[in-house]
Order: C-alpha cells, then sequence, then structure tokens
C-alpha cells in the first residue's frame, strides 16, 4: 500500500521570526527557572562544604543566565520596563 503525503489545510501555520524568538525566550526562561529551583533545592539539602560552595556557583550561574534572558525579552517588549528595575529580585541577587 503506497501513502502520499500532501501539505493539507489542516498544517500548522507558519509562524514568524518574532513570535518564533518569543516562543524559545519562554521556553528557555521556564527551563532556567527551573533549574533555579533545582539548585536551591541541592543546596538546602547539602551540608558537606564542597557541595554548599558548588551550589552557591551554580545557584549564581542560573541566576546571570536568568537575567540575561530577562534582558533578551525586555530587548523584544516581551517584558513590561519595570521588570529589570533597580529593585528586581533578580538584580538584587546578582548585584
Amino acid at each position: 500500500m503506497k501513502i502520499c503525503f500532501r501539505p493539507s489545510a489542516y498544517a500548522a501555520p507558519a509562524i514568524s521570526e518574532k513570535e518564533l524568538q518569543r516562543n524559545l525566550i519562554l521556553a528557555d526562561l521556564e527551563k532556567t527557572r527551573r533549574a533555579l529551583e533545582d539548585a536551591y533545592t541541592g543546596f538546602d539539602s547539602v551540608t558537606d562544604p564542597d557541595l554548599i560552595d558548588c551550589y552557591i556557583y551554580e545557584v549564581n550561574s542560573v541566576l546571570k543566565r536568568y537575567k540575561f534572558l530577562l534582558e533578551q525579552a525586555a530587548k523584544i517588549n516581551l517584558l513590561p520596563d519595570d521588570e529589570l528595575s533597580a529593585e528586581s529580585p533578580v538584580n538584587a541577587l546578582i548585584g
């Protein structure tokens, strides 16, 4: 039996470059938020000084990535202007 595939009216509509960029940034922000939660959970559960240092570095690394993604989101007007203000919790943590 031969099956032929052809484009149909049910095919997904083409997505614009801006929409694609928006979706990628939102997905990265969500992934980074989960990584930050995991890093804080790991930090809270260890007692060995070397592991504490490891989780401190991991938290700082993820916070820097989160800040970068927020700045990228602000560049494409994905976030309100006050999201990256001086009082922002992310800026306070990274300082």
